[in-house]
């Protein structure tokens, strides 16, 4: 049983679950100070009482587990099942590290923290989560399309932008849906510069607190294209070499996917430590090959490593980009893909260089360029739904967004 209730204003519940004394008492001191909070604080281990636990009235849920033991884990997977999207659990731990932020992350808590826990925090993570994207509004689900480099220069971030735009005007002219592009390529990300955009975030600055992340702090680190398209963009750093806190990359993506309704990654060819947790995040997971045999071997490698990692996680699918078949060509042939990739070959990407180097100058998307060009077309075969595809057909007949300078950056 799914509860999907959107939360009363006109009172706060918070139910608390702990098997620890001293965390009980900090947390009934916290909140006794505030008569319009009502705390129902419940003594016991959550893999006692995961099904039996009263959130039915409840503005947030806090549960207190040893996430070191199986059968806690497996008790909060219950409890997320039966919770679905309201209220927000918020999960207090003693034992942390990538593996636990992953797996916290794919059952879609609201938040969490590591004892010992500092009462304003837990405040804070409660108050922050209670609202809700939009300030009440039940939390979204997001639907999320991941974008892999089986090579260099594939054309990921081509493909990313676009797929981004087409998923932003799914809903026809009138209704946008929320859509966010997030390049998570750190050091050599190029989405800022394919939109004509200022980078923003920041990870540096919210390293040394990943607590502090919230939507606030999200809205101040995102870039706006003309188009109403929000983007998740650091300034590029080709000098430096570094890997960031995956606790602090989780808990971006994390607010991230909670706030829009459609998110793409556009992902580093490099494994990061955080990797993991974005596939296993993924609704559909492409991964991107050129043209070349050299190109199809690393792709099939990649699906099989994949597939070996994650085990029953997302199913990579093969794109190939700048496909190009002539009937006397003596290259590669669609039935050459298909046969190289077996069941991972997804589609092949028709090649139209002038096209994407025009609409990249220009930082537009390819349909502002040429309406109905066979790239979109292609691409909305794989990431809209068929009901989606047809409403973006039926809006889509006039340019989507004026056009833009030139910029500097295209490439």
């Amino acid at each position: 049983m799914r509860i999907g209730r959107t939360p009363d204003t006109n009172r706060t519940r918070v139910v608390v679950l702990t098997a620890d004394a001293e965390f009980a008492n900090s947390v009934r001191a916290t909140f006794s100070a505030s008569s319009a909070i009502e705390l129902a604080l419940v003594s016991g281990r959550l893999a006692e009482q995961s099904d039996t636990l009263d959130v039915a009235d409840a503005t947030v849920v806090v549960v207190d587990i040893d996430a070191g033991l199986a059968d806690e884990m497996t008790a909060l997977a219950r409890l997320m099942a039966r919770v679905g999207t309201w209220p927000p659990v918020v999960a207090v731990t003693q034992t942390f590290d990538e593996n636990v932020a992953r797996t916290l992350l794919q059952m879609r808590t609201a938040d969490f923290l590591v004892k010992p826990v500092e009462p304003i925090d837990l405040v804070r993570a409660c108050a922050r989560v209670a609202k809700g994207p939009g300030g009440g509004a039940e939390p979204t689900d997001a639907k999320i399309c991941t974008f892999l480099p089986a090579v260099g220069g594939a054309g990921v971030t081509t493909l990313a932008v676009q797929s981004a735009m087409i998923l932003l005007n799914s809903g026809g002219l009138r209704t946008k849906p929320s859509t966010c592009l997030v390049d998570l390529d750190f050091q050599h990300g190029s989405v800022a510069d394919y939109l004509d955009l200022e980078p923003r975030l920041n990870l540096a600055e919210i390293e040394p607190r990943p607590d502090r992340l919230d939507r606030q702090l999200l809205e101040v680190m995102l870039s706006y294209h003309a188009s109403g398209l929000a983007v998740v963009a650091a300034p590029n750093r080709p000098a430096e070499m570094r890997s960031f806190d995956p606790d602090v990359v989780t808990r971006l993506l994390d607010l991230v996917s909670s706030n829009f309704e459609y998110v793409v990654f556009d992902m580093p060819r490099t494994w990061f430590s955080w990797t993991d947790s974005v596939l296993l995040g993924s609704n559909k997971l492409f991964i991107v090959s050129e043209t070349t045999v050299p190109g199809l071997r690393h792709a099939k490698q990649l699906v099989a490593a994949i597939k070996e990692r994650l085990g029953d996680g997302p199913n990579p699918q093969v794109i190939v980009n700048r496909f190009t078949q002539r009937m006397f060509d003596s290259g590669l042939r669609r039935g050459d893909l298909a046969q190289t990739l077996g069941d991972a070959f997804l589609s092949a990407i028709p090649n139209d260089y002038a096209l994407v180097r025009e609409a990249i100058d220009r930082g537009v998307p390819l349909d502002e360029v040429k309406p109905g060009n066979k790239i979109t077309a292609e691409l909305k075969k794989l990431v809209l739904d068929p009901a989606a595809s047809k409403t973006a057909a039926d809006g889509q007949t006039m340019p989507l967004m004026r056009k833009l300078k030139l910029s500097v950056g295209g490439g």
